[in-house]
């Protein structure tokens, strides 16, 4: 898995894919199930007459085209092979280390090609620029109304799944003392060893890396340019490492201190106890940001049944309580933590964090996504 999903489509490839156009277009008959249901078109599982009509109809279709899907993110491996093993419908899972933007990219070349994305799990701020395009298909799934306001467009384009608080990840076994807060980071003994997961103006998690950096500086969800500062300071003093952070490069030694999700800093941490890795994690003391990765749906989605079946195992309390496996916090944990059907183990794992969260509007994620564009390479160049 690589953590940052900001790695290319290649134009190789996406040359190779545009030769396909139109070879696998489905027309509206096609989008038909057998009973009359136009899935394409299908705005709830009530479309479907029921779970049973959505399973069948998505059965018929029998594949579920994906891409941007790291198996080491928040547990994506074992959420895909449950799905496949619970429905008997084939996965396609391409190019799982693509960013959020490329995401969006490959549903406007692909268009009516069978290897366009079905779904999308992408960053609030492409959610937001890729419903204004009008690129994704409305749909609520059966418990929408436990889904928090704040965390769904009102019309179901699309709807927060998972998400967690932004993290300083530090090898103990390379790193004398592990830093704890942002202001730590500045410190002579970090020289050279200080990454995020990718390029800010790119990938969502190192956007929310710059985000929390304005928080601990002075900034607000107003204004994300402490953010930039801090990181033109870091570079500056000679801390900031430009290498992408991985799990490869964590477990040589390249990026010993990671600036990530709590969820993937915590699966490092699991994940190389027996391989000289002595991964800890801190919430930092003086920049809490937290935020979530949207689910939609592609409107031209190849498999539009199998597209809504695979967000209703993704909301259901299986597969919310398999993000919770792979330490990230579902959207529904305050409903399933009411109901019962949280997985209390797996929730009390989780990185301890003081405080309720709170999160940008729309309006702030979209400044700030084009503020990091404006910025970025000028504070890190």
């Amino acid at each position: 898995m690589n953590a940052t999903r900001i790695a290319g489509l290649t134009a190789g490839l996406i040359i190779a894919t545009a030769a396909l156009a139109g070879c696998g277009a489905k027309n509206e008959d096609e989008a038909r199930t057998a009973s009359g249901v136009d899935a394409a078109a299908a705005t709830s599982v009530a479309d479907f007459g029921g779970m049973d009509g959505l399973i069948a109809a998505a059965k018929a279709e029998g594949k579920l085209h994906v891409i941007a899907l790291p198996p080491d993110w928040a547990n994506y491996a074992e959420l895909l092979s449950t799905f496949q093993a619970k429905y008997g419908i084939e996965i396609e899972s391409e190019n799982p280390d693509a960013s959020s933007s490329e995401e969006i990219d490959a549903i406007k070349t692909r268009k009516g090609q069978d290897r366009a994305p079905d779904v999308l799990d992408i960053g609030v701020q492409y959610a937001l620029s890729g419903t204004e395009e009008g690129l994704f298909a409305p749909y609520k799934v059966q418990n929408w109304d436990d889904i928090p306001a704040t965390m769904k467009d009102p019309d179901g384009n699309w709807f927060n799944d998972y998400g967690g608080y932004v993290s300083i990840g530090c090898d103990a076994a390379r790193i004398a003392v592990c830093p704890t807060s942002f202001a730590d980071l500045l410190k002579p003994e970090y020289k050279g060893k200080v990454a995020l997961n990718g390029n800010p103006t790119k990938s969502g998690s190192a956007y929310s890396g710059v985000f929390a950096a304005a928080l601990a500086n002075g900034g607000s969800f107003d204004n994300i340019a402490p953010g930039m500062d801090f990181f033109a300071k870091l570079k500056e003093v000679g801390n900031y490492n430009p290498v992408e952070s991985t799990p490869a490069t964590v477990q040589k030694g390249e990026t010993p201190i990671s600036i990530d999700w709590d969820y993937l800093n915590a699966g490092y941490a699991e994940q190389f106890k027996d391989k000289g890795v002595d991964f800890k994690v801190a919430i930092p003391s003086d920049g809490k940001f937290a935020n979530y990765y949207a689910q939609a749906i592609n409107k031209d989605a190849p498999h539009p049944a199998a597209a809504r079946l695979w967000q209703e195992f993704l909301f259901s309390a299986e597969g919310q309580n398999l993000w919770l496996k792979g330490y990230a916090r579902p959207v529904l944990l305050p409903a399933m933590t009411a109901d019962g059907t949280v997985d209390k183990a797996l929730a009390a794992k989780l990185p301890a964090v003081e405080g309720d969260p709170s999160f940008p509007t729309p309006a702030q994620v979209t400044a700030a996504k084009d503020a990091l564009t404006k910025g970025w390479d000028k504070a890190v160049s």
